[in-house]
């Protein structure tokens, strides 16, 4: 069997298999944006807070994917669970330390211009600085899902849902009939997820980001 009668009668389960694993990493980039940008928030006023945020998630970087995957099934089991905490863990670092230095990057003018106008801390952060700070926080969301869609392939080790499985599957079985087939329809598919991804963040930036600050 050739590569593309694979693909056609193996369609179905690709289609299930590339579903679960832009599901898991999407929703692992909702959970690691949300903790990023707030641990971005509360350390960039400080130099020592804003160090200590980016050292840390640096070092969670820094621990093999089926290490860390591997630690946690004792705690969480097996499938989705460690599965989604790993990943979030290793998004974080890109979108910390693009959340720092986007958001100390904003002209301090402006942020004073805003409490001169009245504008409580909040409706600063919310309605200034925030907003100027989203370029450089969109550029780290879109480094952390290229990393995740790779590392998610890996969790298939812990019996986690997506196209890890595949190439799982195919490396385990080598010198069978398909077992290439697996390997390269599971690889090129997170390949084209990771490609449809990212012109999805392109266009988020042109609808979210104003001309002004592209310029």
């Amino acid at each position: 069997m050739n590569f593309w009668e694979y693909l056609g009668n193996r369609h179905q389960q690709l289609l299930i298999d590339t579903y679960q694993h832009a599901s898991v990493v999407f929703q692992c980039m909702v959970a690691a944006t949300v903790i990023g940008v707030l641990i971005g928030v509360a350390t960039y006023r400080s130099g020592w807070a804003g160090g200590m945020a980016t050292t840390a998630t640096s070092t969670l970087l820094t621990i093999p994917s089926l290490a860390m995957i591997g630690l946690l099934i004792p705690i969480v089991g097996l499938g989705v669970p460690p599965t989604v905490i790993a990943l979030t863990l290793y998004g974080l670092l890109p979108i910390v330390r693009n959340s720092i230095v986007g958001l100390r990057g904003v002209d301090p003018a402006l942020v004073d211009a805003a409490t001169g106008i009245g504008m409580s801390r909040v409706a600063r952060l919310a309605r200034v600085e925030l907003p100027l700070a989203w370029p450089p926080i969109l550029t780290g969301i879109r480094v952390s899902t290229q990393m995740l869609m790779g590392i998610a392939a890996i969790a298939a080790y812990a019996s986690g849902p997506g196209l890890g499985n595949l190439i799982f599957r195919g490396i385990a079985s080598l010198g069978s009939s398909n077992a290439l087939n697996q390997v390269l329809a599971g690889t090129l598919l997170i390949v084209l997820l990771a490609l449809l991804f990212d012109a999805g963040y392109v266009l988020i930036g042109r609808l979210t980001i104003s001309r002004g600050i592209r310029a």
